[in-house]
């Protein structure tokens, strides 16, 4: 059997609930080019709607024929894009622009919108210093990190953006909290690598994952995470929370499976809900532990969920710990102290 061919039945038979197959695969294994193809391009036998264009020094979007849905161009020295550059392909799926040279100026026209079956738009690694738009109601996953990005446009009425990444940009809160009010199928957000002194307001309900780490938060709203319906995964690492900025049942939702909040300045613990299952706050100031953090009350019944807990690099040591800690964290399988 041709190994091709083999792959794809290994993504079929083990991928067959995803929504949509992963064609990121290496292009050694594909062997000859389909015909419907550009000349400088590889669109695998096995795989004849992928048209991988990467590392080919392209200076520019080769001609795309009709019948691509995910089109690659990652490391290239693409610097603009036509308004005509995807005129045969308006049903394009994936759109994959990793590391090239584009700049908001030179990408013309509404080039994104008119892909009305577009799903993933992946412009990482590039000299944009806005995002792009419009952008197509069928999208689901937009990345535009590792860029220079201080402006976004507003994404209202992408009924099922589901996965936005947006790290190592120049974003400040003000201009975040504009951009995503109305969305209600985000579930992940990634905004680390800012420049937020505030948490953004107007963030979507539907939010599942949240990423906030390196930036520049020092205070933390009353019940600020409490309006999120499901929040499950929350990282605020490397900043500036001292305890006097963080109130007192800021993280006490029963939704929150992870919480990051290592490299920071806290002295206390902030209380969790004993539904917490990996808990970091390795790094701070750390004086005392208090049970009280992660249980209201200890019995047969009540105890906390922690799995995980780092609480190295604090003035914290194993003989400061209270006795009844144990029966509070029965479950645990790590606890790291200095």
């Amino acid at each position: 059997m041709n190994l091709g061919v083999f792959t794809l039945l290994l993504a079929l038979i083990g991928g067959a609930s995803s929504q949509y197959y992963d064609y990121d695969f290496s292009l050694p294994i594909y062997g000859l080019s389909s015909p419907n193809c550009a000349p400088e391009c590889n669109c695998p036998e096995s795989y004849p709607s992928a048209m991988y264009c990467d590392e080919l020094k392209l200076k520019s979007v080769p001609m795309v024929p009709p019948g691509i849905k995910y089109l690659y161009l990652r490391n290239n020295q693409i610097d603009h894009i036509d308004e005509k550059a995807f005129e045969n392909v308006t049903d394009l799926q994936w759109l994959i622009l990793d590391h090239n040279l584009l700049e908001n100026s030179k990408i013309k026209g509404r080039i994104f919108s008119k892909l009305k079956q577009l799903k993933k738009l992946h412009i990482n690694h590039n000299n944009l210093t806005e995002s792009v738009g419009p952008l197509p109601k069928s999208l689901v996953d937009l990345q535009l990190t590792h860029n220079k990005i201080q402006k976004l446009g507003s994404f209202d009425g992408l009924v099922n953006l589901t996965f936005v990444h947006l790290q190592h940009n120049q974003l400040k809160e003000d201009t975040v909290s504009a951009a995503f009010k109305g969305l209600k199928s985000l579930e992940y957000l990634d905004l680390s690598y800012n420049q937020m002194a505030k948490l953004p307001s107007g963030l979507p309900a539907s939010l599942l994952t949240l990423y906030l780490d390196n930036n520049k938060i020092s205070n933390i709203p009353d019940e600020y995470f409490k309006r999120f319906n499901g929040l499950q995964y929350l990282r605020l690492s490397h900043n500036e929370l001292a305890d006097s900025g963080v109130p007192g049942n800021s993280f006490n939702v029963s939704s929150l499976l992870e919480l990051d909040l290592s490299y920071n300045k806290l002295k206390n613990i902030p209380t969790v809900n004993e539904n917490l299952e990996n808990y970091y706050l390795e790094v701070n100031e750390l004086e005392k532990f208090e049970v009280k953090s992660f249980c209201k009350i200890l019995g047969p019944l009540s105890y906390s969920k922690i799995k995980h807990l780092r609480l190295d690099g604090n003035r914290l040591t194993h003989t400061s710990l209270p006795p009844d800690m144990y029966e509070c964290l029965r479950v645990a399988n790590e606890i790291t102290v200095n």
